[in-house]
């Protein structure tokens, strides 16, 4: 374990330092973790999978996805709950994902006849949300219209938050640890932990928000403790949420949303009342240490992805898998997009921006390795990790190298037709 730990506390250092000409060379956090995990992999393969599959590793990929959810739920611009174009996120968010959600687990019963269709639900929620972690510089290419870019952020950042009740679900419906619960029996389960998740999401936000207001009023906070406050909401929330049998992810996504919505408003009166010491950005500035935490924590996530992926290679990866990833990670995703996005003042271009540029990231690896944790040894578990790893392989691969050239190839094209 100390020598994981070193590698890749290594790893992040290497990344760091280089970070500016490792961009240039197109070479991300993502690839070069992965590249390091892999390394680190090849000479431990006879551990990987006992290390993979321990209770310390679960726990580290819930509190890591409560803290990245967290994060995601504060990461919205414009200042409004759902950004700038609510109309095209609504259509991305509400038409399209459940779309794509049923197209991922149909594709999976025809490729996978022998799995579970609860196991088949889990694959579509591990598969399907996106995250911008293996092409962070592509949602802020100008390139790409206010309007391509706006409606991707806010996607990536309520995806995932939408997504985890319909895993938790059929997480315990396809038998958590050798639990066996009729699809009623579940939702018996998972609706009690949502409503209280709800309430307690939207109570530690709102209260936490508020708290950072008067003691930034007050000059009780310097920047610092504010950074850490911050830091432990996300920590705070799940850890509580859970104490009393709720959904820590779902309560740590309504948090951030809560917290992000009072933050602003306060501070949004206190400019109005003309109060110069109300600074215009204190919750940027607040934030700033969970975003660095929260990047530490995803290096972390991508160096375990090159870890797995030895032990993928050693297994063997079937063509139904291959064929499963390549069709989540291309028409599974762009065919429900341009349907949901009929009708809508976008474009053709932007439409088929907004649904070739879905990469997926940290909320795949961490949902992928939950799931492989917390089913019982077998195929069903086999094949979720397989796919995890060879869809965020993928994705490095097609967002993360080729999502720019192919923005600016279709943005020449759009005005070469002009």
């Amino acid at each position: 374990m100390n020598s994981l730990l070193l590698a890749a506390a290594f790893a992040m250092l290497v990344r760091s330092l280089g970070a500016a000409r490792l961009d240039r060379w197109l070479l991300g956090a993502p690839l070069v973790m992965v590249l390091a995990g892999v390394v680190v992999g090849l000479f431990n393969e006879n551990a990987i999978a006992e290390g993979l599959n321990t209770e310390s590793v679960q726990l580290a990929a819930e509190i890591i996805l409560a803290v990245l959810l967290f994060v995601d739920a504060t990461e919205v611009r414009a200042g409004r709950l759902w950004g700038a174009y609510p109309g095209l996120v609504a259509r991305v968010l509400l038409i399209a994902m459940p779309l794509s959600l049923g197209l991922a687990a149909v594709l999976g019963w025809l490729l996978f006849p022998t799995l579970p269709w609860a196991v088949l639900v889990l694959v579509a929620c591990v598969t399907v949300p996106t995250d911008f972690a293996p092409a962070e510089r592509v949602v802020r290419d100008p390139v790409l219209s206010v309007r391509v870019r706006g409606t991707l952020n806010v996607e990536s950042g309520y995806n995932d938050g939408l997504v985890s009740p319909l895993f938790l679900f059929a997480l315990i419906l396809a038998g958590d640890h050798s639990q066996d619960r009729t699809p009623l029996e579940a939702l018996g389960t998972v609706l009690p932990f949502a409503v209280k998740a709800l309430v307690a999401g939207v109570v530690i936000g709102t209260l936490l928000g508020w708290l950072m207001d008067r003691a930034h009023q007050a000059g009780w906070v310097t920047d610092q403790s504010a950074r850490v406050a911050v830091l432990l909401a996300p920590l705070l929330t799940y850890t509580a949420t859970v104490a009393i049998d709720g959904n820590g992810f779902v309560a740590s996504f309504v948090c951030g949303i809560a917290f992000r919505y009072v933050h602003r408003l306060l501070k949004a009166r206190r400019v109005h009342k003309g109060r110069a010491e109300a600074r215009t950005d204190a919750l940027n500035t607040d934030l700033h240490l969970l975003e660095d935490v929260t990047g530490l924590l995803t290096m972390t996530m991508w160096f375990v992805v090159g870890i797995a992926a030895v032990l993928i290679f050693y297994l063997g990866v079937s063509w139904q898998e291959v064929l499963f990833c390549a069709a989540v990670l291309t028409v599974v995703r762009l065919v429900p997009v341009l349907l949901a996005l009929l009708g809508s003042r976008t474009s053709g271009r932007e439409r088929l921006l907004v649904g070739a540029l879905g990469p997926r990231g940290t909320t795949t690896i961490v949902f992928g390795l939950l799931a492989f944790n917390r089913l019982p040894e077998g195929t069903a578990a086999d094949t979720i990790l397989t796919i995890t790893v060879v869809c965020v392989l993928g994705s490095v691969a097609l967002h993360g190298v080729g999502a720019g050239p192919v923005a600016t190839l279709l943005s020449r094209r759009n005005e070469a037709s002009r």
